[in-house]
Order: structure tokens, then C-alpha cells, then sequence
């Protein structure tokens, strides 16, 4: 058997660019360390932290504010630009997109056709809670002071102040419901008390 390909290290594609080579195992090495540890040597601005396993894409292209939390297993996608505010927690596996590449895996070009792969900036405002698991699509602006529960897909801009979530709407649709309901049945027994 050959001994290099038997090694440890026979397996690596000699193709990699060094730079992606570097980034996984700075990445690999830093879940070895404390979150504030991290955040200072990925040069986060102060008072950040970020939790193991959480990723960052392009991170040239990431504005991030102070105080900044990010949980274990988030994933911050700053390739069509990502903004993100003072104060705010991104919760563990919450995937903030800035791009995506659904038109080119649709058109069956994954991986061949880079033009068919859309950027678009995404932005979240200072003192925001998004609780995860969750996900941001790309392009979505979320206001200020914004808190978003579990399990939630964002693929609209959210205003100041909102407060979203699937189980949420789900439930202000059942109030809403409930409501026209007990309407409709008003209207039929005033329409009947007529007819008589």
C-alpha cells in the first residue's frame, strides 16, 4: 500500500485554495477555545462573542456591532453583505443567508455556472433576539429591537419592535378565525331574527 495515501493527511484535495485550507482549521482549532477567545481572534469587535461550530462566510463582507452574541452551530452568510447591530443574539443553528444559489441547482449548473448564483445584502437591526434553530433568506432587512421565536423562516423585512414567529402567526390566525367566526354567526342570527 502506498504510505502516503495511507497517512492521515492522504485524503487532502492538492487543488484547495490555501486560503479555504486556513480558514477550516483556524475554525477547527478555535472550538478549542472560550467564546470570547474566538471572537477576539477573528478580530469580532468588542464585547462579541461567538459560540462553537457557528461559521462565518466572508467574513470581509460582515459588519457586526458591539456585544454581539452568536450561538453554537450559527451560520453567518456575508457573501451578498451582512450587517448585523449592536446588542443582538443570533441564536444556536440560526443561518443568516446573503445569497443563494437555488436558480443554479434548478437549472442543473451546480457548481459550473457562478452567474446564476444571487447576492443580496441582508441586514438586522441592534437589540434583536433570533432565537433558533431558524433562518434568515437572503436579502431580508429585520428592524430594531426585534424578537423572533424558534423554528422561524424569515423571507420578509421585519419592522422595529415586531415580534415573529411560525407558532405565532399560526396562532394570531386561529384568534383571527375564531373572531370572524363568532361574526358570521352573529350576522346569520341577526339575517334569521329578520326573516321571522
Amino acid at each position: 500500500m502506498d504510505k502516503e495515501k495511507d497517512s492521515l493527511m492522504g485524503f487532502l484535495d492538492d487543488n484547495v485554495d490555501p486560503a479555504i485550507r486556513n480558514q477550516v482549521m483556524k475554525f477547527f482549532i478555535l472550538n478549542a477555545v472560550t467564546d470570547r477567545e474566538r471572537a477576539r481572534a477573528l478580530g469580532l469587535p468588542e464585547g462579541c462573542r461567538i459560540r462553537e461550530n457557528a461559521k462565518i462566510f466572508a467574513q470581509e463582507k460582515l459588519r457586526l456591532g458591539t456585544n454581539v452574541w452568536i450561538g453554537e452551530g450559527a451560520v453567518l452568510d456575508a457573501q451578498g453583505g451582512l450587517d448585523i447591530g449592536d446588542n443582538t443574539q443570533i441564536g444556536l443553528c440560526m443561518y443568516i443567508w446573503s445569497h443563494t444559489s437555488h436558480m443554479q441547482a434548478l437549472a442543473g449548473q451546480t457548481g459550473r455556472d457562478r452567474r446564476k448564483i444571487m447576492y443580496r445584502p441582508t441586514k438586522i437591526g441592534s437589540n434583536c433576539f433570533l432565537a433558533g434553530p431558524g433562518a434568515v433568506a437572503p436579502g431580508v432587512t429585520i428592524g430594531n429591537n426585534v424578537f423572533v421565536y424558534p423554528c422561524t423562516f424569515i423571507n420578509e423585512d421585519v419592522p422595529d419592535g415586531a415580534v415573529v414567529g411560525t407558532n405565532r402567526e399560526i396562532l394570531d390566525l386561529k384568534k383571527r378565525i375564531d373572531f370572524l367566526e363568532k361574526e358570521l354567526a352573529m350576522i346569520s342570527q341577526l339575517i334569521n331574527n329578520r326573516q321571522t
